[in-house]
């Protein structure tokens, strides 16, 4: 009986030993699930939105209990495919990629989900089926930017300045800008002078496109539709030196500290505010979904772009078009800017009372 009795304790002892270390064992993934690692590939920190979407998600993440790695590719989409090469050997757990070629950056989507890393194309769409979209609704946003433009110029001779041409973005942006525009130009009310494209969204060519363009025409055009506001603001410096800036308008979109002063002063007819503390709260709140294995649950559509035969998962936000008539109230009491910087190249008798 003893024996039996010594047999029995032991075994349970084992048997309790056992059920404690598969208890621990089970419980460890659920630990690591807790802290993952998130690596944000960024294509340009000189870009004012940028770095501040760098500091959001850093915040965000302090936010969640999560690990973050930036890089900063400069503009370069090799370097940006190299780093991203780091950042899956660094191990991280789901990858945010701000794409400088939307094609190349494929390449880097690829190699990750190869080692089992989900990715986020983060506001620029990555021509790989596996990314997950996290973005506004680019179309939408041209749309409203050319509609305010009219509404100002229902009919006249217009100039048109693109993005980059390795950037998606820039494409369905100028696809809404076109679903104002064309109707327009085949009734003959807008005569089209021309077209230019900017690599990497740079003020300086676009300042350039419009200098030649006021030249070419005798300073004879009445607005230009620029795809955002670096692309405006080299567009109205162009403008300001023929004396030109707040009688020919012009749009873009981010809402820039820049371009809200310039709103605010009259020389910018409109830029889309695309609210970009929702965005990044919106992709990390994703990216963690997506390291506990989880589908996101924020994904409200689908991106397609049938040229590349695409189509992704996606997570949408809206966006507001922002016009002197609603700039304080949407981008100084909304907490965007402040009062102060928004207003400060005015007379301060005509800021907004608060």
């Amino acid at each position: 009986m003893t024996v039996r009795r010594g047999l029995k304790l032991a075994t349970g002892g084992l048997v309790l030993v056992f059920l404690f270390t598969m208890v621990l064992i089970s419980a460890m993934p659920t630990f690591a699930a807790q802290k993952p690692t998130i690596g944000v590939s960024i294509r340009s920190l000189s870009e004012e939105r940028w770095a501040r979407e760098r500091i959001l998600m850093d915040e965000k993440a302090k936010e969640l209990g999560v690990d973050i790695i930036f890089t900063d590719a400069n503009n370069d989409e090799f370097v940006q495919n190299s780093q991203i090469e780091n950042l899956i050997a660094r191990g991280v757990d789901v990858l945010i990629i701000i794409a400088r070629n939307s094609d190349v950056a494929a390449n880097g989507v690829d190699m990750a989900t190869k080692e089992g890393i989900s990715c986020i194309a983060y506001d620029v769409a990555i021509y790989h089926p596996d990314a997950i979209y996290v973005s506004f609704d680019s179309v939408r946003v041209g749309y409203e930017m050319a509609k305010a433009v009219v509404e100002q110029v229902p009919k006249g001779r217009y100039f048109w300045i693109g993005g980059s041409p390795t950037d998606d973005n820039a494409y369905l942006v100028r696809k809404g800008h076109f679903q104002v525009l064309q109707p327009l130009i085949d009734s003959g009310d807008i005569e089209l002078l021309g077209e230019q494209w900017c690599d990497a969204w740079s003020p300086e060519e676009a300042l350039k496109h419009v200098e030649n363009a006021l030249t070419a025409h005798a300073n004879q055009i009445d607005a230009v539709v620029c795809s955002n506001d670096g692309t405006a603001g080299g567009a109205v410096q162009a403008l300001k030196e023929q004396g030109l800036a707040g009688k020919v308008p012009t749009c873009g979109q981010d809402a820039d500290l820049v371009a809200c002063q310039r709103i605010a002063e009259g020389t910018q007819a409109v830029s889309i505010f695309k609210d970009v503390r929702i965005l990044a709260d919106a992709a990390m709140e994703a990216a963690m979904e997506l390291a506990q294995g989880k589908r996101p649950a924020g994904i409200n559509g689908k991106y397609i772009n049938e040229q590349k035969g695409i189509e992704q998962e996606a997570v949408f936000v809206e966006v507001i078009p922002v016009t002197k008539d609603n700039l304080y109230e949407v981008i100084v009491k909304g907490g965007f800017h402040k009062l102060e910087d928004v207003y400060r190249n005015i007379p301060k008798e005509e800021w907004p009372k608060e």
